[in-house]
């Protein structure tokens, strides 16, 4: 089983690249048994898909990989605390743990906004961790956008 900490490297990278891509660098994968079982960066340019964020892209690769819509028993790694959008899907996939380094305090709906999981309509709430790796994620993602100021 590798440390956890690697998972959040893996995802820092997969932002890494999707910067280079041109891409808002968000990183994430999904989590089975110790191993990494699907990997996704946004793509939303790319795909032209404003669906297709970093979890999004890891949650339909994973589903796709173990053959069922109930991710059960996988953690979703990110980068980025996860929009409303994404939290949506993190609780319809039945993710059993989120960990996500940097916080948004604009578009986030975890901690901040919508606070998704705190709903009474949410259906399945992931145990939750934050801060691993966050000024790495921050830091890149304040440099992505500065760039294009």
């Amino acid at each position: 089983m590798r440390f956890p900490a690697s998972f959040m490297s893996s995802a820092l990278s997969l932002a890494r690249a999707a910067s280079e891509l041109g891409e808002v660098p968000i990183g994430a994968v999904v989590v089975k048994d110790g191993k990494i079982i699907a990997e996704g960066h946004n793509e939303t340019r790319d795909q032209n898909d404003p669906t297709a964020h970093a979890e999004i892209v890891a949650i339909r690769r994973a589903a796709a990989a173990l053959g069922d819509d109930r991710l059960t028993g996988c953690d979703l790694w990110v980068t980025l605390e996860p929009c409303a959008m994404c939290a949506g899907a993190i609780a319809h996939a039945r993710i059993a743990r989120l960990y996500y380094a940097a916080s948004d305090p604009k578009g986030g709906a975890v901690e901040h906004g919508a606070r998704v999981f705190e709903q009474e309509q949410c259906l399945h709430r992931p145990e939750v961790y934050s801060g691993l790796g966050e000024e790495e994620a921050a830091d890149m993602l304040r440099g992505f956008f500065r760039e294009r100021r």
